[in-house]
């Protein structure tokens, strides 16, 4: 029996994780919910347990196994260390950490990750799923040829940035049909029926945070095996899912059922229909990456192809979790029978 803390256990992302350790080889763990105030004793549900949000005191950690931050950037550096000296593994979703000397950026799903946990690694921060799902889409389209361009724009969802930002672009849509004034505390701009490559002075989120996050996410996982990536990151006026128009040139041409047999597999969805296109709606709920591949027009008439634009689809909030998901067990063997007797 593992024992198992959510800090953060009221965020979308933390909702979403009990969701997928509900569905993972850690279902019979005993997972424990916490959080910062305003959330304290809120019902709760793991499983089949009605449970309650509870505060972080000293002894909280105590024969902890895993504990998941998903809250705050603050709330991860107030707490992490003292999640470790109580013998607890830490995986960190809230991107605190991935800077910190001796933490590793993970995503076991990527073939291209050569760097290994073992008893001495502080904490995991699981990869940003922008980054997994941009790492995992080159990764197996350098299977077909070597890849000489790849660049990339980002749709950002409200729903990366919290709770309070999707009530925010919620509540922004509501006052601009009814000709009334705009909340402004987490964008500074408007939000709604726009898109942004930038936020308010103000504003408490950030694309440029978001996208030097991706970049450092990306370069780890990479570890100097896939392609540079330019980047983008556009805010959309979508509550949840990422969405990715991709540009890449090739080498070398090659033939498109070479690629589409490259593309497919373990968590990826290659939609071969047009009145399929993937889309963040289309995405919602499913574990996989949904990808249109479409050849560069001029190279349509052609048997080989070496441009083409990939227009891709994911679910932010269960990409992340799954990942954390996965990371925990891979740290698993670390920890054989837990520490709960």
């Amino acid at each position: 029996m593992y024992k198992i803390a959510i800090a953060g256990a009221s965020t979308l992302v933390g909702r979403e994780l009990k969701e997928a350790l509900s569905e993972s080889p850690l279902a019979a763990a005993r997972i424990v919910l916490l959080d910062q105030e305003e959330a304290l004793g809120q019902l709760d549900q793991v499983g089949d347990e009605v449970t309650f949000v509870q505060t972080i005191d000293a002894e909280t950690f105590d024969r902890v196994d895993f504990t998941f931050f998903c809250g705050t950037e603050d709330l991860t550096r107030k707490y992490w260390r003292q999640a470790l000296r109580s013998g607890s593994t830490v995986l960190d979703l809230s991107g605190a950490l991935d800077q910190e000397t001796g933490v590793l950026v993970r995503a076991p799903w990527l073939g291209a990750e050569a760097a290994t946990v073992d008893l001495f690694t502080p904490a995991v921060v699981p990869a940003h799923p922008a980054a997994l799902a941009l790492g995992l889409l080159l990764e197996r389209i350098q299977q077909a040829a070597p890849v000489r361009f790849a660049g990339a724009t980002l749709l950002e969802p409200a729903s990366e940035f919290g709770r309070a930002a999707l009530d925010e672009l919620h509540q922004q849509t509501v006052n601009l049909l009814s000709f009334q004034g705009l909340p402004r505390a987490i964008y500074d701009a408007q939000a709604a029926y726009n898109l942004l490559s930038g936020l308010g002075e103000s504003a408490t989120a950030s694309l440029n945070a978001v996208e030097a996050r991706v970049r450092r996410h990306y370069a780890a996982l990479s570890v100097g095996h896939w392609p540079a990536l330019a980047l983008q990151v556009i805010h959309a006026p979508v509550f949840h899912g990422h969405t990715f128009s991709i540009a890449i040139e090739l080498e070398r041409p090659v033939e498109l059922s070479a690629l589409e047999d490259a593309l497919g597999g373990d968590h990826v969805d290659l939609v071969l229909e047009d009145t399929d296109s993937p889309s963040n709606l289309a995405a919602t709920g499913q574990n996989d990456i949904l990808v249109r591949l479409r050849p560069e027009q001029d190279a349509r008439n052609s048997s080989k192809i070496s441009r083409l634009w990939l227009w891709a689809a994911s679910d932010n909030l269960r990409l992340n979790a799954q990942n954390a998901v996965e990371c925990a067990l891979d740290l698993r063997r670390l920890r054989p029978q837990g520490t709960v007797q």
